[in-house]
Formats: C-alpha cells, sequence, structure tokens
C-alpha cells in the first residue's frame, strides 16, 4: 500500500465523516474585553450608529397566557426596520396576514392582536413617557435585539466580567439595577439583555444567537428569544422566538415609510387599549 493511496483513503474518510457528524463549533478563546465602561458604550454606540435599514422574513413562536389557560401561536411573520425608531413587524396568523403587528415611529408605538381570544389593539406616545414595556411584545426591544442601543447616560453604567462575557449594568439615581446588557468578549456581540423593574426584580430576558452580517460591520441575530416574567418573578408568562431568515438592506421610498410606519386605525378588534402613565385605559370603539 502506497503512501499516496493511504493520504487519499484518509482524505476520503474525512470527507464522509464530516458529511455525517454534526459541525465541529471552535472553541471559545479567552479574549480580554472592555478596559471599561465608558469603552464597552462607546463599542455599543458605534455599531448602533452602523445599522442600515433592513428587511427580514422569518418564523415566530409565541406562548402565552389568555383566559388563564396557555396558548401557542407559530407563525410566519415580515419585519421591516428604518433606523433609529422607525420598526414594523406583522405575523400571519389564522391566514390573516396582519393578524399580529407590531410598530413604532417618532411618536407613537403600538401592538394589535386580532385572534379572537385576545382581539386588542393597544398604543401610547412617546412623549407621554415610555411605556412600550407594558405590552406583550415592545417594538423597544426587537429594536434593541437588532442593535439599536439604548444606553443613556455613560454616570449610570458599570462594567464587571463574568467569564466570556463582558456585562454593562445600568442603575438608576438610587442604585436600583434597572438593565443589564451581556457582551461576548471575543466578538463584541451583544449575547442577553435582562431587564429589570422599578424593585430591581427581573421582569424580561432577551437572548440572541445565531450573528449573520448583512454587510461589513452590520451582523444581526437571526434568532431572537424574548421572555417576560409574572409579577412574582417566574418565568413563562409570555415566552417568543423569532427565528430570521432573508435578512437585506433597503432603501425605502417615501410612500413606503409612510405606508409601513405610520399607526394603522384600530378596526374591528374587541378592546382597544391607551397607554397613559403607565396605565392601560380602555378606549371607546
Amino acid at each position: 500500500m502506497t503512501k499516496k493511496w493511504i493520504a487519499t483513503a484518509v482524505f476520503l474518510s474525512v470527507i464522509i465523516l464530516a458529511g455525517c457528524a454534526p459541525p465541529i463549533r471552535k472553541p471559545i478563546g479567552v479574549c480580554p474585553g472592555a478596559e471599561s465602561a465608558v469603552e464597552a458604550l462607546s463599542s455599543l454606540r458605534s455599531r448602533s450608529r452602523d445599522i442600515m435599514p433592513l428587511k427580514a422574513n422569518g418564523q415566530c413562536c409565541l406562548q402565552y397566557y389568555a383566559e388563564g389557560k396557555p396558548h401557542t401561536e407559530n407563525f410566519p411573520v415580515k419585519l421591516w426596520m428604518n433606523p433609529p425608531i422607525q420598526i414594523y413587524l406583522q405575523g400571519d396568523v389564522a391566514f390573516d396576514p396582519k393578524g399580529i403587528t407590531i410598530g413604532s415611529n417618532e411618536q407613537e408605538f403600538w401592538l394589535s392582536i386580532k385572534p379572537k381570544k385576545i382581539s386588542s389593539y393597544w398604543w401610547g406616545r412617546w412623549s407621554e413617557g415610555d411605556f412600550s414595556g407594558r405590552l406583550m411584545i415592545s417594538p423597544k426591544l426587537v429594536l434593541e435585539a437588532l442593535g439599536i442601543a439604548e444606553v443613556g447616560e455613560k454616570e449610570s453604567w458599570s462594567l464587571s466580567n463574568e467569564e466570556a462575557f463582558d456585562v454593562l449594568t445600568e442603575r438608576d439615581g438610587q442604585g436600583v439595577i434597572i438593565k443589564k446588557i451581556y457582551i461576548s468578549k471575543c466578538d463584541y456581540l451583544v449575547s442577553k439583555i435582562e431587564y429589570f423593574d422599578a424593585d430591581g426584580q427581573a421582569v424580561a430576558i432577551m437572548k440572541l444567537d445565531e450573528y449573520e452580517e448583512v454587510s461589513e460591520w452590520f451582523p444581526v441575530p437571526n434568532v431572537i428569544k424574548i421572555i417576560k416574567r409574572g409579577s412574582d418573578g417566574a418565568e413563562g408568562l409570555v415566552n417568543i422566538t423569532i427565528s430570521l431568515k432573508s435578512v437585506k438592506s433597503m432603501n425605502f421610498t417615501e410612500k413606503a415609510l409612510r405606508r409601513l410606519f405610520s399607526r394603522p386605525k384600530p378596526r374591528g378588534f374587541k378592546h382597544i387599549y391607551k397607554i397613559v402613565d403607565g396605565n392601560m385605559i380602555e378606549q371607546p370603539k
């Protein structure tokens, strides 16, 4: 048996085994991370400025409680984003291409759900406070998942290290934790964001995975998972997993901007709510 034949056999064996076995992931290297909160925040802000308008298709799995019972909806979604604040997502539920819609523009945010067991429309104005987090699916969370950094003043942030992650922690004037951002030290992409209420209790977790570059220096997570907790801190009140595909940069025409990012009128819903000072006030139809 010649050395050349042996080499060929080994090469073919590697090819065959590679086709049957799952790909071997490269081990995560040891990376130093940022030296200060200012440096980490600067990196997030820089990446946020590089974000381009985009469109994407995907699939959403929504698990929630209605009338005391758990429900699961799986449906295709379409998403458009025009940074920094315009976003629109629609989900095809029960053969209705707009069975679920989420949106925001410079003045307003909204969420509508048409299936009969909920059939509700919520909306609010940014000028009256950022209470979009009260919604089942918040447009601000989706924007932040796609890279629109909500980092505020640098004085409110501190930096710590947790194994492979830099952890940025934001606190209010009383020292209560508002948000934690977990950033992978090696690629400096956000892996997880935790959100806290006024009492410092974690009320939502967002996990980001499978980043893909839409263009140079413009990475987008293909998997976005949002877990909203109940008032007792238990997970599972709402679980959302959005799996994106066909993410592409886009140039919006003025007509498309008006069509996609203008709040639609609430027609055909059982309940209509306006969010004012954090309270959901039901409106007349």
